[in-house]
């Protein structure tokens, strides 16, 4: 457990609980036995807070189990003493996907449902309204709105006409100047291998009327909106994967074509504008081996310009990892953009002007929370209040109610407060450069108070494989294996997210070729700067991560001396023509990309059981579409022909990634035992 103090902005505090005494915090935790495994895959309370225009209100999602033992994600909406006002909770599995304050009085709802391990439910595409006293809740818009002859229908519950069930509707922009209206992009699916035709709306609050502000030139179409929120960016992609960004000068002009990735060959994002309200950010693709870089569009004069460019990494992607001023609480676009997080090492913020008063908050904050990331999600809407958001490597995160004025921290919330940060593992950053010259990231977590050196090492190659990176941050399953004394080694292979397109091409057709070798690579690199124990090195992961840990056994069979694979691919023939990928041609065309119609057979660690000399241990879930745990089963069923030490656990009811708490305390119970018995203390050498 762990207490957070308000102070000062020159004196905050993150103390470890218990007794008070002289002692060195971190002595004491070295003589306590390690956190146990429920801990580290039990739920959290919660998972998103979201401050209200005035900062009267705090909403957040919890998580709520109910009498059938299922969890899912509810909306509270309290005062920040804790005071509970309201909540939203629908039936069955449909749960809390996001939220957001349209004003004190009311706030909108997205829902989806949760499949394995995802952090957040993948929306379903409805919209729902509710006070913030718990009053007024309903559907607005979605597929499962209802019209007046009880039909389900795809549009808002105000239109007529019939509107397709596979109709779904998201938010685009809070518009932070009007209390009643927001716009929303409405998506109808068209007949041709699930490509989507969208329309941006200005949608009522409270009823639900809609009027179209602007319908896109391309199809499965994001939209971005400028400071008063109206529509001026459109960008998509069809069946060909291939992104067309555009651009228009205000409603009633037509839209113009400012990128085509067909004809450029780079892809070019629009972030969100200035605050002068009329240069527009948009992250830009570079040629070559250079990370991507900040454009800066002119729209009077139509004139672009770069201002940032990082010598190692990208910006982070996701819109919420950007840095906004946004007075008012809402959705992204309606505030301005101030700097871009750069995630290749711990998380730094660069700041288009490092003078401005939101840079001197974030950098005062940073010096005041040391060896924390800091996050501002939002502000109120007379800016004398910010919702601010720590965490590290050590800590799953705060959330503190801060006084900008008299500069006051009020701590409001932690993620899983049962954790305490004194006793989790340190998560350093590395370099390293492969047998072929390419410089990798990755990190490397510590047990804590190790020496960090000749240590037994789980390597964990990320899933994905593509646009997926690690990041530092608490995680608790490289913590769960860092508190049972082994160092884990993650690098981004490339094709991992974070560094350029180049970086991520590169990894296209090389699954058990170029990107397997930086594994193998990095897990050599940690040998030679007498990390790992050579001797006690085993290699685990989840979806392609699974598919690296069994090829990185056929293919390195001295190097490891057991493999773990979770929910894993092992037969790269069977992921090419089955699965959920296929189920839409863009899906087909980025298999055709990304793995090829090379001899997949050759690549596949189910048809290289023969080389395999160590212990395996597989997990996979039945219900699991992505990796189906037929590729479970015929990689253990070619192990146990080869005479080959395997064990073998398919979870009924589970999908990719266990959901239950429950399946994962057995998976990992089974997995810290596994790896005992090979690298661990009880390990026979």
């Amino acid at each position: 457990m762990r207490t957070i103090l308000s102070a000062s902005i020159t004196s905050l505090l993150l103390l470890g609980t218990g007794v008070a005494s002289a002692e060195d915090p971190k002595t004491a935790s070295a003589q306590q036995p390690p956190t146990s495994i429920a801990d580290f895959v039990k739920n959290d309370f919660f998972e998103d807070v979201k401050l209200s225009p005035t900062g009267e209100f705090v909403a957040r999602s919890v998580n709520f189990t109910d009498t059938d033992g299922v969890t899912k994600r509810v909306l509270l909406v309290q005062k920040p003493d804790g005071t509970k006002l309201g909540h939203f909770n629908l039936a069955g599995k449909t749960e809390v996907e996001d939220f957001w304050w349209v004003s004190d009085k009311r706030l909108l709802i997205t829902v989806g449902e949760r499949f394995g391990l995802l952090e957040r439910p993948q929306p379903t595409g409805e919209i729902y309204g509710m006070n913030a006293d718990g009053t007024g809740q309903g559907i607005l818009i979605g597929q499962r709105v209802v019209g007046d002859d009880g039909e389900a229908s795809g549009g808002s519950h105000i239109t007529t006409g019939k509107a397709t069930a596979a109709d779904a509707a998201f938010m685009v922009d809070g518009l932070r100047n009007d209390a009643r209206h927001v716009i929303v992009s409405v998506v109808q699916h068209g007949t041709a291998g699930g490509e989507v035709f969208t329309k941006a709306v200005r949608m009522d609050v409270f009823s639900g009327q809609i009027s179209v502000v602007a319908s896109a030139p391309v199809r499965n179409a994001g939209f971005t909106t400028d400071l008063q929120g109206e529509v001026r960016f459109a960008y998509g992609a069809g069946n060909d994967n291939k992104l067309k960004t555009y651009y228009r000068d205000d409603a009633k002009s037509g839209w113009v074509l400012l990128n085509d990735e067909e004809k450029t060959h780079i892809n070019v994002w629009p972030l969100g504008f200035a605050a002068d309200g009329h240069t527009a950010y948009l992250r830009q693709e570079s040629t070559g081996q250079s990370p991507d870089v900040i454009m800066a569009y002119d729209t009077v004069g139509h004139a672009m310009r770069e201002v940032l460019r990082d010598p190692v990494a990208s910006p982070a992607n996701e819109q919420d990892r950007m840095v906004w001023d946004h007075p008012g609480t809402v959705h992204g676009p309606s505030g301005e953009v101030i700097g871009i997080r750069y995630l290749d090492a711990k998380p730094r913020v660069v700041f288009f002007d490092e003078k401005s008063d939101n840079a001197r908050l974030y950098r005062s904050l940073e010096a005041s929370f040391t060896d924390q990331a800091v996050v501002i999600p939002e502000y109120s809407g007379d800016g004398k209040q910010a919702l601010v958001f720590t965490y590290s490597d050590r800590s799953p995160g705060d959330y503190y109610l801060f006084d900008i004025e008299h500069k006051q921290a009020k701590h409001l919330l932690s993620h899983r407060d049962w954790i305490d940060p004194d006793r989790m593992g340190e998560q350093r950053p590395f370099t390293l450069t492969s047998r072929d010259g390419r410089v990798l990231h990755g990190f490397l977590t510590l047990p804590a108070g190790s020496s960090g050196k000749n240590l037994p090492m789980v390597v964990n190659p990320h899933g994905g494989p593509f646009d997926v990176a690690d990041e530092w941050g608490f995680d608790k399953e490289t913590q769960l294996l860092a508190s049972r004394g082994y160092a884990v080694l993650q690098v981004n292979f490339r094709g991992s997210a974070g560094f350029g397109r180049e970086f991520v091409s590169s990894g296209y057709k090389q699954w058990g070729g170029a990107m397997q070798d930086d594994v193998t690579d990095a897990t050599k690199w940690a040998i030679q700067q007498g990390i790992a124990d050579p001797n006690r090195i085993c290699i685990y992961g989840a979806s392609y991560g699974g598919y690296a840990a069994l090829m990185g056994v056929a293919k390195e069979p001295s190097l490891y001396r057991c493999a773990i694979g979770y929910v894993g691919v092992y037969d790269l023939p069977i992921m090419y023509n089955t699965g959920d990928i296929q189920k839409r041609k863009s899906g087909t065309n980025f298999l055709k990309d990304t793995l090829g119609e090379q001899n997949l057979e050759a690549l596949s660690p189910a048809r290289l059981a023969d080389r395999i000399k160590v212990p395996v241990l597989l997990a996979a879930g039945k219900e699991d579409e992505r990796a189906p745990p037929k590729h479970t089963e015929l990689m253990r069923d070619a192990l146990q022909k080869a005479g080959k030490s395997v064990d073998a656990t398919i979870y009924a009811g589970e999908g990719h990634g266990f959901y239950k708490e429950q399946d994962r305390e057995s998976f990992y119970n089974s997995m810290l035992i596994f790896l005992d018995r090979n690298i661990g203390p009880n390990a026979t050498r």
